[in-house]
């Protein structure tokens, strides 16, 4: 068997996110079948991360076990002439046998585009947010600042059945895995995935920044990892700063409260992309 590793970059206003779902057009799905018309292989492949519903990918990583004889190379030019125009594979690479899309990830970046011209471009606005309300840009440009470090997200997760599920299990295992390790080498080559079901909802954000760029306003983010809806819900409470709803310095209130009705509303998918996977 040999491990591939995909980079992927996809327009995501017409489907139901990533992961495959019964009855909707998902990124996930879209792939396994073109994988599937390729090899033969019922394979599905795992991503970085489920960017959901409307949320766009610069450069998605993807990661499956094959058994085809088909060059790397040629994996890019076969995927992108069946796959839809809103997919594209980027890159195809030969991945060590442990590695794997999500579990090995390091860091991720997002980037949030809100457009805050009077009218919207008719050709932007399935890929970004339109907000032309009066708004104090430099509030939100201090309140991102605050976020940056190691703290505890909660405020900022909508929940995630399955990530609960699988931290139950994932804790078991580490529970049963732990009790015949030496305590003092405990975190030695562990990825910030698999140590999810011991920080709980606890995430390190490296920068945080708000930039203008000519009618767009522009939030990128780079963090450890993040909970479900995270980058969006962090986007509407600063939004709520520039309308001086929320302050600045109640930023670490929102965060100690530990309860999504601290924070803001979400903002909408259309504005969210996946920047970068680091490994």
């Amino acid at each position: 068997m040999r491990n591939l590793k995909l980079v992927l970059s996809y327009d995501g206003a017409d489907f139901a996110g990533w992961q495959v779902q019964p009855g909707q057009s998902t990124i996930q799905g879209v792939l396994a079948s073109s994988i599937r018309r390729l090899s033969g292989e019922n394979i599905l492949p795992q991503g970085s991360g489920r960017t959901d519903a409307g949320v766009h990918a610069l450069a998605q990583v993807a990661s499956f076990a094959t058994a085809s004889s088909i060059p790397a190379e040629n994996w890019r030019s076969a995927l992108n002439d069946i796959l839809p125009a809103s997919i594209r594979v980027l890159e195809v690479s030969e991945a060590a046998p442990e590695f794997h899309a999500r579990k090995s990830v390091l860091a991720k970046t997002y980037r949030y585009r809100i457009h805050r011209a009077a009218i919207c471009p008719p050709f932007l606005a399935r890929y970004v947010w339109h907000h032309p309300y009066p708004l104090e840009e430099s509030a939100m440009v201090t309140g991102a600042g605050v976020v940056v470090g190691k703290h505890d997200f909660t405020s900022f997760a909508a929940v995630d059945p399955e990530r609960v599920e699988r931290m139950a299990v994932t804790e078991t295992l580490n529970h049963e895995t732990l009790n015949h390790e030496n305590p003092n080498s405990r975190e030695h080559g562990v990825t910030p995935w698999q140590t999810e079901c011991r920080v709980s909802n606890v995430r390190t954000i490296f920068s945080s920044s708000w930039v203008r760029e000519g009618e767009e306003l522009i939030y990128t983010v780079r963090g450890s990892g993040f909970l479900h809806h995270m980058v969006r819900n962090l986007v509407g409470t600063f939004v709520l700063m520039g309308k001086g709803t929320v302050k600045p310095q109640d930023l670490r209130g929102i965060l100690d409260a530990g309860a999504r009705s601290a924070a803001g509303p979400t903002a909408p998918a259309s504005g969210l992309y996946l920047v970068k996977v680091e490994y």
